[in-house]
């Protein structure tokens, strides 16, 4: 970004023009950071138009005190030699064209490097107070960077979250990055603002280190990158806002002005349209009243239609449609597996319930099928699953857990309906929709080939379980190995790295989560402060991972670690479970004992590809299921 700063790209040979004569030749910065020297003090005038001065050359506004030369007519020594270089090329094309020589030739306008980025900078600026207007108020509780500083630990970047805000675009912002920042370190009684040097990211949160200060950390503060007060270079010099070193190091340079070009000079910044992203990433499809096809939280074999009550950082808060007063609710985020448009059930053949709701209230409407996540075609012809085939597969009601599994239904477009061996319900009620890419499932021997503990079969006494014995005596067979997802994305998680997690089994929370193991594709999740056993295994793609300040910046409540007394009043008091704000979902137990009761006769199963009338239907639950 300041590859072009002009007092340092400049060729040293001298010119005729008297401006460059009456001052030595020494780096300056371009006046979009303008700063001057008054009685000692460093700062920038704050009125806008006191002691200002336009430089002849590119036009630029700035302080006058910084510009070049006794006169101050440039900002800069490029301006003063391209001003020189200029003005005798227009007397000796005036001489040629037989003009008389004038007092001041017409200047061929050459813009430097500074006057596009503080044309960049404007607009960005201009953006400025549509992003202010729409802005979520950001949710404090939980410090992050004292955390993370305490235990030096590492954040995931936001880039392994391509689902998050700006996960796609977060580019190349990495440690020295610089920015401007709001400046609290100072008398003044306006607002002003200094640079500042990233340290350390984590996430969206950032360590910054103010420029001034060498390798003194004592001031180092944490800030999030994607709050409005946080600009590219130059940002200031464009909106006309006092740039001022912080108070404490005033007296440390008597040329702040040399300084900050030796130290910007090939330094990269935030790109101009930095808080503009931000703001069209905030920006999300789903509103209020959308009607959509969920997995009932009750009886996860089939679907009902829910409707969202409420949008926050992509994440839904859904109720079921035929739920007036909406206290049954649920989140999921709009990229969940769980969530579908109205109608994929009957498309697929798989079972819904239908609601008392006999037609549509004012303003709803169905969500649009483009507005969820899309499953790879597949082909299910010639060798594919079969019903009875074994395999392995995450447990949708103990995340922490990977069992033994059957195919027990196959239904059309690759989605295949799995119970778990050993604790399926008669009626099948607890039998959950993967499909056949899912990541959740794997091969028979995936557990043992990459030594992670397989939760055998309920009551299954042969142990330790071998597939080859539970294959013969059940005279079933393997699902082929071919037929599961292989593919294992450069995700970028590392073990020990730290991040925000929703609680799959109570997933209205988002908490302070460790990633404790990798295995391909598959991360392992432990939740700070809480035993192994709350941990979840979940895809490294997952919607319900999300990079540390995430919940910061959308206004989400966070769940900080848990402590001991919390842990121990949660787990003696298991009816209080759901009203504790640390608490790590519903047990297996509970979920269980709500399936046996008898389904509900208003419920149907479609044939797949069945084009039957649309009916209402509602529900959800969140089963564990990536993409």
């Amino acid at each position: 970004m300041f590859d072009g700063y002009d007092s340092c790209s400049e060729d040293s040979t001298s010119s005729s023009s008297s401006e460059e004569s009456e001052d030595e030749v020494v780096p300056s910065i371009p006046a979009s950071l303008p700063i001057i020297k008054n009685n000692g003090q460093v700062y920038t005038y704050p009125d806008g138009k006191a002691g200002m001065a336009t430089c002849e050359m590119c036009g630029m506004v700035g302080v006058r005190d910084a510009f070049y030369s006794k006169t101050k007519r440039f900002c800069s020594v490029s301006c003063s030699r391209s001003y020189s270089s200029n003005s005798k090329k227009a007397s000796i094309l005036a001489r040629l064209q037989g003009k008389p020589p004038t007092k001041k030739a017409k200047v061929l306008q050459k813009q430097p490097l500074m006057a596009k980025l503080a044309a960049y900078a404007q607009y960005q600026a201009s953006q400025q107070n549509l992003v202010n207007s729409k802005a979520v108020v950001l949710a404090e509780s939980f410090d992050w960077g004292r955390y993370i500083s305490s235990g030096n630990t590492v954040g995931a970047p936001v880039s392994c979250f391509k689902h998050a805000p700006m996960g796609t675009c977060w580019g190349d912002i990495e440690e020295g990055v610089r920015i401007e920042v709001p400046n609290s370190d100072t008398n003044l009684s306006t607002k002003v603002y200094w640079i500042a040097e990233i340290i350390k990211l984590a996430g969206f949160k950032a360590l910054l280190r103010f420029e001034g200060f060498d390798s003194d950390a004592s001031k180092d503060f944490w800030c999030n990158l994607c709050v409005p007060e946080v600009h590219p270079v130059g940002w200031c010099a464009s909106s006309n806002k006092p740039l001022v070193p912080p108070k404490s190091i005033q007296h440390k340079y008597s040329n702040w002005k040399a300084f900050l070009v030796k130290r910007l000079t090939g330094a990269k910044t935030l790109p101009h349209d930095f808080s503009t992203k931000v703001h069209e990433n905030m920006q999300f499809p789903f509103k209020k009243l959308m009607r959509v096809e969920v997995v009932d939280k009750n009886y996860l074999c089939r679907t009902r239609v829910a409707l969202v009550e409420q949008v926050i950082g992509g994440r839904l808060r859904l109720v079921y449609e035929e739920n007036q007063d909406g206290l049954d609710d649920f989140w999921c985020h709009m990229y969940s597996p769980l969530i579908h448009n109205i109608g994929w059930s009957r498309s697929i053949g798989h079972r819904f319930k239908r609601s008392d709701a006999t037609k549509k209230s004012d303003g709803q409407v169905d969500a649009p099928a483009k507005f969820f996540h899309k499953v790879k075609d597949v082909d299910q012809a010639g060798d594919w699953f079969k019903d009875g085939m074994k395999l392995e597969a995450i447990d949708p009601l103990n995340l922490s857990a990977i069992c033994v599994a059957t195919v027990k239904k196959v239904l059309a477009d690759g989605f295949l309906m799995i119970g778990i061996d050993g604790s399926e319900a008669v009626d099948g009620s607890d039998w959950f929709c993967y499909h056949s890419t899912s990541p959740s499932i794997f091969p028979a021997g995936f557990c043992e080939i990459n030594n992670i503990e397989l939760t055998p079969p309920k009551g299954y006494t042969k142990l330790p379980f071998k597939w080859f014995d539970y294959l013969k005596e059940l005279g079933s067979v393997a699902a082929p190995v071919k037929l599961f997802n292989k593919e294992v994305p450069n995700h970028g998680f590392r073990m020990g790295m730290k991040l925000e997690a929703v609680d799959l089994m109570e997933p209205r929370l988002v908490c302070v989560a460790t990633v404790t193991r990798i295995v391909h594709r598959l991360l392992r999740i432990h939740f700070d402060g809480w035993e192994d056993e709350y941990d979840q295994w979940v895809d490294c793609e997952s919607p319900d991972l999300y990079p540390v300040g995430w919940c910061q910046l959308t206004g989400y409540q966070l769940q900080p670690p848990a402590s001991q007394s919390n842990r121990d009043l949660s787990q003696a008091v298991p009816k209080q479970k759901k009203k504790t704000p640390q608490y790590k979902g519903q047990k297996k137990k509970f979920v269980l004992r709500m399936k046996e009761e008898p389904a509900e006769v208003d419920e149907f199963t479609f044939s797949q590809g069945t084009s039957d009338q649309e009916s209402n239907s509602s529900g959800s639950y969140y089963v564990k299921q990536e993409h």
